[in-house]
């Protein structure tokens, strides 16, 4: 499963504080691929709460 961030990203730290083990802020939410698969239904929930819809779960 491939999860990216777009550049719509505002850093406000909704997904890192939903799931820190796959995202963390920078200038942007910077996602950590190799704990995707362990943490794919909070990189959902992730996804659904981003308030400008950056999070792309594929």
């Amino acid at each position: 499963m491939a999860v990216t961030v777009n550049d719509s990203c505002i850093a406000c730290g909704a997904c890192e504080s939903i799931c820190s083990e796959v995202f963390s802020i920078e200038d942007k939410a910077v996602v950590n691929d190799t704990a995707v698969a362990d943490n794919i239904d909070s990189v959902k929930e992730a996804a659904d709460a981003c308030p400008v819809g950056a999070i792309e779960v594929e």
